[in-house]
């Protein structure tokens, strides 16, 4: 069992809609489908309290059936959030928890790169690091040239410069059951155990770090 997860906005129709959504195909029929719409959850204090706390890690994400907020599929919080740690919880529908995500800074403890923990309720505990090891080291062998190019991207308006590695390989040590492909910014699922809520919650957690994080619109 194979499927993939995407995260793509839509024009509104109406300022009431929500203009996120995760679209979801798997093998069998190859045809993408809109799995739920998605929106970041504002905190009390509105949008700048919301961007204030997301500098420590926190995310608050919330999926529901349709764009009118009809129906609330899943619900991702975050637990703790300090010195470069944050553990995520999602919720089902019911207020069940699905599973929980622990993101670990890198150099925060963790080693020299990200790393990500999904643990699902009754299923193996799986652990990704953002990058390989060896794509790092050229990397770094490679910095003086990459911060050129950014610094003339910016300069000639180009936009941005090359990135770092960015690929994650979920491992449970016998399994490989999701993988985040930096190229198209998907997640995919390659065992049919893992809830498809819970891996729309790693591609949103995921996609809100680094150069494409989609929750920042400051309004």
């Amino acid at each position: 069992m194979s499927a993939t997860l995407r995260l793509a906005a839509e024009p509104r129709t109406s300022p009431h809609e929500v203009d996120h959504e995760v679209r979801y195909a798997d093998t069998e029929s190859g045809t993408p489908r809109v799995a739920a719409h998605v929106e970041r959850e504002l905190p009390p204090g509105g949008v700048p309290a919301y961007l204030a706390a997301r500098k420590t890690g926190a995310r608050s994400f919330a999926l529901w059936a349709d764009p009118y907020r009809r129906r609330r599929i899943a619900t991702v919080v975050t637990t703790a959030a300090s010195g470069g740690v944050a553990t995520y919880q999602v919720m089902g529908e019911q207020g069940e928890i699905i599973g929980t995500l622990t993101r670990e800074r890198a150099l925060s403890g963790s080693g020299l790169r990200t790393r990500w923990t999904v643990s699902q309720t009754g299923a193996p505990e799986a652990v990704g690091f953002k990058g390989r090891i060896f794509w790092w080291y050229v990397w770094w062998l490679l910095f003086p040239l990459q911060a050129a190019i950014a610094v003339g991207s910016l300069v000639g308006g180009g936009g941005d410069g090359a990135r770092g590695p960015r690929r994650i390989i979920w491992r449970t040590g016998e399994e490989t059951p999701l993988e985040f492909r930096s190229g198209d910014d998907e997640v995919r699922v390659h065992v049919d155990w893992v809830d498809w809520r819970l891996a729309a919650a790693v591609l949103l957690l995921v996609r809100s770090f680094g150069h494409s994080c989609w929750d920042t619109v400051n309004q």
